[in-house]
């Protein structure tokens, strides 16, 4: 935050998050806003040779329902954003492949500061790892075609904005890739 801008921030609580309070000033208004400070993390859109997708579907304590989503998860310590991909995807899908950043966007910028690194995973191999869900994890892999995985997005089925955001790209990117090659043919 600009230094001409900021008034004050004091850390309120700190934990696996951290709420910081700001002041600051906004034009001729001084504002105060609590901010949720959350590590960055990955998404992974995982698409195997069928055209399938592999989500997960798990259950979200904050929307009281499960949710099927992209597998995804916080980057750690001394992790970069593609390592902390491969770790994901290798714990909660038993997989390992190769990554291509896609995009990156933050999730609730708001209110929170956690920025979100997609990667799409292609050339999947089942991994020799065990699946590793963290103690909060009850995860069930689902995996779909694309194009339905799609429709469920329209349709309200799959309500998780980060998993609709990533399908949403993957889609419109191959959509996209089939357009030039007609163009070329």
């Amino acid at each position: 935050m600009d230094p001409d801008v900021l008034i004050s921030s004091d850390k309120l609580y700190s934990g696996k998050i951290s709420i910081r309070s700001y002041k600051y000033h906004s034009e001729d208004k001084i504002i105060e806003k609590e901010i949720v400070e959350h590590a960055d993390s990955v998404g992974i859109i995982a698409l195997d040779e069928k055209g399938n997708i592999i989500l997960v579907k798990q259950f979200r304590v904050a929307t009281k329902n499960s949710l099927v989503e992209i597998p995804a998860g916080k980057i750690e310590k001394g992790e970069n954003p593609e390592d902390a991909a491969s770790r994901e995807m290798n714990e909660e899908i038993g997989y390992c492949g190769k990554l291509k950043l896609l995009f990156e966007g933050y999730l609730a910028p708001g209110y929170d500061t956690e920025k979100m690194y997609f990667f799409l995973a292609s050339n999947l191999k089942k991994s020799k790892q065990k699946l590793q869900q963290d103690e909060d994890e009850a995860i069930k892999i689902k995996r779909m075609k694309l194009s339905l995985a799609v429709e469920k997005c329209i349709s309200g089925n799959i309500i998780d904005c980060k998993t609709i955001a990533a399908i949403m790209m993957v889609s419109n990117q191959r959509n996209m890739d089939k357009v030039k090659v007609m163009d070329r043919g």
